[in-house]
């Protein structure tokens, strides 16, 4: 017996279905079948899954079918696939699952409606975003830090409001009501949110007084992963070019999009990075990316940048070159990049920051990886 995955979508990246579901395959606990249907609930487009999941036998068992075999071939009893050979099968075979996609423009979207709130980013935009919070609230996202009211327990709640003014500077923004919000409120919520969801691995239906669904087993990196992928892919939808970071210094902060070879480039620095400079590329990569960064702070990033090479400039002269160690250095030293001296040229566009910062990253990815090669020699 196999899967047929043919009638489900993921709403969810694939890569964090998996990692989620691997988890639960795992597991001896029991609640395990609880995490799983929880699991096909958020991930998977529908009741489909679930219901499919629930059919199953928890334990494997004959089937009682005459005709059935178990090797396709003579006369036999098959075995009964069980919930916990289901799932992992579906785990495996992730990425072969579509994604759901939104339906197609209706006619207010056609005709262009959805007018900007102060000449910027767009309304519609704004309840997008509030739709995002509301539906992360409703699965019990936010109960770790807003609360959870349970009929056995008067107790009182956390003020949502005042969560989000000790991080954001700025009260009464619980409920949301995206219409009031400004361009930096609206932005420093994405940013906000990013650090207050956590995702709640099993809930449990508390059927007195008909109180709901109470939710445990907080995690927060799932929560994240799914936070970044849903409000990055409402960014590009609405051609806001910015995205949330998932890795650095910044990760979880808004930073300016880029494409795809220099967001492989950050990736490998950041993951590659030996220890002691850590720290210091992760720094000059959130100085560069930030929102609204200044030419200052470009030149913050490409003299940190700078100052890694320099600690291996006995490297680049033996490994690539001395003639291109060089002209390296004689960029930052002519212009007014770290000196910053009377002689020094500094009538160049601010395009000449953008190009400098890339290629003394990938200088740096290079040495990083010249350094890996000698260490396993």
């Amino acid at each position: 017996m196999s899967v047929d995955i043919s009638n489900y979508e993921l709403v969810w990246p694939a890569s964090l279905f998996i990692s989620e579901g691997e988890r639960i395959v795992r597991s001896t606990g029991r609640f395990w079948e609880e995490r799983a249907s929880w699991l096909l609930t958020e991930a998977l487009a529908g009741t489909t899954a679930v219901a499919d999941f629930d059919e199953l036998p928890s334990t494997k068992k004959g089937s009682d079918d005459p005709w059935a075999t178990s090797s396709g071939s003579g006369w036999g009893i098959a075995e009964v696939m069980d919930k916990r050979d289901w799932l992992a099968e579906l785990i495996k075979r992730a990425p072969q699952l579509r994604h759901a996609s939104a339906p197609r423009p209706y006619w207010p979207q056609r005709r262009g409606m959805g007018s900007s709130h102060d000449g910027s980013t767009p309304r519609d935009t704004r309840r997008d975003f509030a739709r995002i919070i509301w539906d992360f609230a409703d699965r019990g996202y936010l109960v770790e830090v807003f609360g959870e009211e349970c009929i056995d327990d008067p107790s009182e709640l956390p003020d949502g409001s005042e969560v989000i003014e000790r991080r954001l500077g700025i009260p009464r923004l619980w409920p949301l009501d995206p219409e009031s919000w400004n361009e930096d409120t609206f932005f420093g919520l994405i940013e906000v949110f990013h650090d207050l969801v956590s995702r709640p691995r099993l809930r449990n239906f508390h059927s007195y007084g008909s109180c709901g669904w109470h939710h445990s087993e907080f995690h927060t990196a799932p929560a994240r992963i799914l936070y970044r992928w849903k409000v990055n892919e409402m960014l590009r939808s609405a051609g806001i070019e910015y995205e949330l970071a998932a890795e650095g210094e910044d990760i979880g902060r808004l930073v300016a999009v880029t494409d795809d070879a220099r967001g492989h480039l950050v990736h490998q620095v950041i993951s590659a990075a030996p220890v002691d400079v850590r720290a210091r590329v992760d720094h000059a990569i959130a100085l560069f990316r930030a929102r609204g960064t200044s030419p200052e702070g470009k030149r913050s990033a490409i003299v940190t940048l700078a100052g890694i090479l320099e600690e291996r400039r006995q490297l680049i002269r033996e490994d690539v070159g001395r003639q291109d160690e060089g002209s390296l250095f004689e960029i930052a030293n002519r212009y007014d990049l770290r000196h910053r001296r009377a002689d020094q040229r500094g009538d160049y566009d601010e395009a000449f920051l953008d190009w400098i910062f890339w290629w003394y990253l990938a200088t740096v990815e290079l040495t990083n990886r010249l350094i890996a090669a000698r260490s396993s020699a």
